[in-house]
């Protein structure tokens, strides 16, 4: 399917000669009479590499063919992460340079998006936010009551993260995917 120039905005995905990309960036320029151009920036979803772009008013580019699923996550051996689609069952075997920083956020049996691409996964999408258990971290020193002090914390996926210092052992926490930062404590 052929997109003009003004579908395109932040998120969109399309391919350049063969490759789907991702729009991370957008700016449209007024040409005084003459229209319009737009200034993109691309992410490759098969390398990562960045592209800038520049498309005229007339210009088409073309969607990306991009099948998302729901799937499972069911566990890891170090090089391979294990998903399940949960109503066909199918099992779909994806190497840990796709999930990248992802295998901080999984947790066995939690259900994350797969970008595929002719039949390959190219990208394994978390949600913004998930809630992991806090396995350790050090006790608060008793009195010390000064406003935004943070300590580290270790999480149940072995991430590390600064939390605030009322934060304890077996607390949950809301843990943002796009920063790695704490968000808030999560009552159980």
């Amino acid at each position: 399917m052929a997109l003009g120039v003004t579908d395109l905005k932040k998120g969109t995905l399309i391919t350049v000669e063969g490759i789907p990309y991702k729009i991370t960036d957008y700016a449209q320029k007024q040409m005084g009479r003459g229209g319009s151009i737009v200034n993109v920036k691309l992410k490759s979803l098969l390398d990562g590499r960045v592209l800038d772009r520049t498309f005229k008013g007339a210009d088409k580019v073309d969607a990306a063919d991009v099948e998302n699923r729901t799937v499972q996550y069911l566990y890891n051996d170090g090089a391979t992460f294990f998903f399940m689609d949960q109503t066909s069952f199918e099992q779909f075997e994806v190497p840990a340079d796709v999930v990248e920083d992802g295998k901080n956020y999984l947790l066995e049996g939690a259900d994350v998006n797969l970008q595929m691409f002719s039949g390959n996964v190219i990208n394994v999408e978390l949600p913004k936010n998930v809630n992991l258990k806090v396995t350790y971290t050090e006790p608060a020193v008793k009195g010390d009551t000064t406003t935004n002090i943070q300590k580290d914390a270790t999480l149940e996926t072995g991430l590390q993260v600064k939390v605030p210092i009322f934060i304890n052992d077996g607390d949950l926490v809301s843990v943002d995917t796009a920063t790695g930062a704490y968000r808030e404590r999560v009552k159980a």
